[in-house]
């Protein structure tokens, strides 16, 4: 089963407020993963953040 997390649950994950989350989703160079609409939910996979993670820990 595919764990997903919320808009807050994602800023707090990486300490950033809401523009800094758009901003970085706007911005293709950083890779951020786009989220996913459920219903009338914006949700990230944690298999995207966590792929993100580790593209970012080799930097």
């Amino acid at each position: 089963m595919t764990k997903h997390k919320s808009a807050k649950a994602v800023q707090a994950r990486y300490g950033i407020g809401a523009s800094t989350m758009y901003r970085w989703l706007n911005n293709q160079e950083i890779g951020f993963p786009k989220p996913m609409k459920i219903g009338h939910r914006v949700l990230w996979r944690e298999a995207d953040l966590a792929a993100f993670d580790e593209r970012h820990s080799n930097n």
